[in-house]
């Protein structure tokens, strides 16, 4: 049998670790791992809303209810609704520098957000006099305690630059149950990655892969008897479009307005 030449040996071994670099490892599910990677700079403004408890931030368009509960902290903002997108810009993390304004802090290169909320538009006042977050403006509308982190809070208004970035979350997917055993609305938080969801399925002892529709911020909703059976969650990132799969998160007796945590399964 003919040797390989070295360098073709070589060549292969080059060959392979490109397409492994390109397509990622798998996340033990059988689907590729595709890593988050930051976004280019870009210019947009920023405010902020409620006082420095943040009590104001609680709750949010997005579900989270109790951010500091939840993990989120004060470090979060409301969206325009060129960025919010329907919702699918829920858990979305973003840098913010303030630069421009006499009323930037000066030695802070950075503060990063996390999206939990809606800035919804006023189309009674000028996009630049007011209706800040009217679309198709990019506007970040922060809660106290993060803008004061950038910025003197008596500017009220400044311009920023920002980017996306990954969403560094310690631990797995947490699923916030509510509904009835036959409809299961889904809120999915503590989303690392790129922080947003494109798509989830869920699964009973039971029953096939059920794809479960949108709803409206971080949820997803199926209408399906799913009482008295442990359930596994499938979902695909908005971003990157990696699949992750949570098998068994909630027992049999699952409850509504419980939380179910997958310890080891999140995006990258």
């Amino acid at each position: 049998m003919a040797s390989v030449p070295q360098s073709w040996s070589f060549s292969c071994l080059i060959l392979a670790v490109c397409i492994l670099a390109i397509v990622g490892e798998s996340n033990g599910a059988g689907y590729a791992r595709t890593v988050f990677r930051p976004s280019q700079w870009n210019k947009a403004y920023a405010t902020f809303y409620g006082d420095e408890t943040a009590a104001e931030t609680m709750g949010g368009a997005c579900g989270y209810g109790n951010l500091l509960q939840n993990g989120y902290g004060t470090d979060t903002a409301a969206l325009s609704s060129t960025l919010f997108n329907d919702g699918y810009g829920c858990g979305t993390c973003y840098q913010l520098l303030c630069y421009n304004s006499p009323h930037c802090f000066k030695g802070v290169p950075f503060t990063t957000i996390t999206a939990t909320n809606l800035c919804p538009p006023n189309y009674a006042k000028d996009p630049n006099a007011g209706g800040w977050c009217n679309p198709p403006r990019v506007h970040f509308d922060m809660s106290k305690p993060a803008f004061m982190k950038i910025a003197d809070w008596k500017a009220g208004i400044i311009p920023v630059m920002y980017r996306r970035v990954p969403c560094r979350r310690t631990g797995g997917l947490r699923f916030a149950f509510q509904g009835n055993s036959y409809w299961l609305l889904v809120y999915v938080m503590n989303v690392g990655g790129g922080g947003e969801i494109a798509g989830m399925w869920v699964k009973g002892s039971k029953t096939g892969w059920i794809q479960m529709s949108h709803n409206w911020g971080a949820s997803y909703q199926a209408f399906a008897n799913l009482g008295g059976q442990p359930l596994s969650f499938k979902l695909v990132s908005y971003s990157t479009k990696e699949t992750v799969v949570a098998y068994n998160v909630a027992p049999s007796n699952w409850r509504v307005g419980v939380t179910y945590n997958s310890p080891n399964v999140n995006f990258h």
